[in-house]
């Protein structure tokens, strides 16, 4: 091929016409050799099951599962445990896996390499079937489900060099996944209930604890609660009021015990006056009567009364007059003798009188007293409120947190027992087996086809290489295209033809001729 040369699409055909066989021979020799390949590579045959995950048959919404792991993760982690060495070294030894050599070591290890459990896609034949043979390879590649889906089940396949081995396996992991399965579920039920109980056991306790110092506390600040804070100052309003009330009767006992010395000792001075002379019962006697008077009319009106004007103005003439008697008789009564006569009515009366006073006085008081003692008490109830308030908020908040969390372990408890007993009636979500494992009657490699599908792709990408690489050393001149490429030199003229006809057997070597100025002696076309 000359180089520096645009090639069109004639150049191109020409060039297939030459390397035709170049690219034919070894695509046809290929296909053939990959197919006699195939026979010589050991078959491996491939046995599969399906597991069909079915939901629980309670609604969610009345009993929620007590495994919320999707299956496709809880799978990987049966995967992980049925495949373990503990799991597998008794199946090798039942089956009497170990032949050919093998040792136990090696024979687990094909099982775990050949083991392949995929989700199931529901538009792929079901196991067993000669389409499914074929696609067991690609199990890794299958369809990959979004994390909201539903997984309708499970693809476990087994690969070996016998058949029946290769059942035999499948099946027998297949029964470990179900039964891991549903010891896994049981004892994640059993699990959840046991630490529900636990944790529920261990917040009664924590919940008595707090309820016992909430009543310790109200029972040590009984009256000094936040709720009792209103009642404390409506009733300090209510002692305050009392005790004005107190204060008053108090003051008015003692304005009337002052009173009613100040008539006893009028009382007595008079008495004893009368006792000294004869006139002076009836001036006395007139005294009292209008002292009496005074004190009924003081009651009823106030001092500028004319009534009351009047009396005073009489008993100050009959004091006076009274006051002259004394002196112009020069009389007076023994004290002896009067206190051995006994005294008037009006005199015993204002003495009780008094004496009640007294009683009233002392009770008036004692409340008085009580009444300050119950307002300090309430007093310090308010002030100490603030404090008591803050520790009654935190006893509260923590005994409240402790009941919520009691109702919700045991709402809790009470949806894992129901779990548990629906794990135990197996009515919650269970995979069961819904295709057994398959004895595959052809190989699922090599699959000769594909060899030959695959010795026709090499053969052609051979054949082109070769192709491509003998016309890329093939420096041949085979028109005009060529000779410019090669010589590099414009064409300063160009004759026509005249000649032999083109269809005769002189104009073969036209091409020779037209150019043997620049060919050389030897008339080829070689650059």
């Amino acid at each position: 091929m000359i180089a520096n040369r645009e090639l069109g699409m004639d150049d191109y055909l020409a060039i297939c016409r030459r390397r035709l066989s170049v690219v034919l021979i070894p695509a046809l020799i290929a296909p053939l050799i990959g197919f006699l390949i195939s026979f010589a590579l050991t078959p491996k045959y491939t046995s599969s099951s399906l597991l069909l995950v079915e939901s629980q048959v309670v609604p969610a919404g009345y009993v929620k599962p007590i495994i919320t792991q999707r299956v496709s993760d809880r799978m990987t982690t049966l995967q992980e445990q049925v495949l373990s060495r503990n799991r597998l070294q008794p199946l090798v030894n039942r089956l009497g896996l170990i032949k050919k050599g093998k040792t136990e070591d090696q024979v687990i290890d094909d099982i775990r390499n050949n083991i392949s459990v995929s989700e199931a896609d529901p538009s792929a034949p079901p196991p067993g079937s000669p389409s499914s043979s074929s696609s067991s390879n690609s199990n890794s590649k299958r369809r990959k489900l979004n994390p909201t889906d539903d997984v309708p089940g499970f693809v476990v396949s087994y690969t070996a060099d016998n058949p029946r081995d290769a059942q035999q396996v499948c099946a027998e992991v297949t029964s470990m996944l179900l039964e891991e399965n549903l010891e896994l579920r049981e004892q994640v039920a059993r699990s959840t209930t046991d630490f529900l109980s636990r944790q529920l056991e261990q917040t009664k306790r924590t919940l008595e604890e707090a309820d016992g110092k909430l009543a310790a506390f109200k029972k040590q600040h009984f009256g000094q609660l936040p709720g009792d804070a209103e009642n404390n100052l409506k009733l300090l309003i209510s002692l305050n009021s009392q005790l004005d009330a107190n204060t008053q009767t108090l003051s008015r006992a003692q304005q009337d015990e002052s009173y009613a010395e100040s008539l006893l000792v009028q009382e007595i001075s008079a008495w004893k006056s009368s006792q000294a002379s004869p006139n002076v019962p009836t001036l006395h006697d007139q005294l009292v009567a209008k002292q009496n008077e005074l004190v009924i009319l003081q009651g009823r009106y106030t001092d500028r009364h004319p009534d009351v004007v009047k009396v005073k103005t009489d008993i100050e003439e009959l004091k006076a007059r009274l006051k002259e008697m004394n002196a112009s008789t020069g009389e007076t009564v023994a004290p002896e003798n009067a206190s051995a006569k006994i005294e008037p009515p009006e005199i015993l009366r204002l003495r009780s009188q008094i004496h009640q006073q007294d009683d009233l006085i002392a009770r008036a008081t004692a409340e008085q007293t009580r009444l300050q003692e119950q307002i300090d008490s309430y007093q310090g109830r308010i002030s100490l409120s603030p404090d008591v308030e803050e520790q009654y908020k935190q006893l509260t908040r923590d005994n409240d947190a402790a009941q919520k969390l009691y109702d919700s372990l045991l709402t809790n408890k009470s949806d894992a027992e129901m779990q548990t007993e629906m794990e135990r009636r197996q009515e919650g979500e269970q995979m069961r087996l819904l295709n057994p494992a398959s004895l595959p009657d052809s190989a699922s490699f090599p699959v000769r086809w594909m060899f030959a599908a695959g010795g026709l792709g090499a053969g052609l990408a051979i054949g082109f290489g070769i192709a491509l690489w003998l016309e890329l050393r093939d420096k041949s001149i085979r028109n005009e295209g060529d000779v410019m490429a090669g010589l590099e030199l414009p064409m300063l003229v160009s004759l026509p033809w005249v000649g032999e006809d083109p269809g005769s057997g002189q104009g073969k070597n036209k091409f020779r001729d037209r150019f043997r100025p620049w060919l050389g002696s030897k008339g080829t076309a070689e650059a």
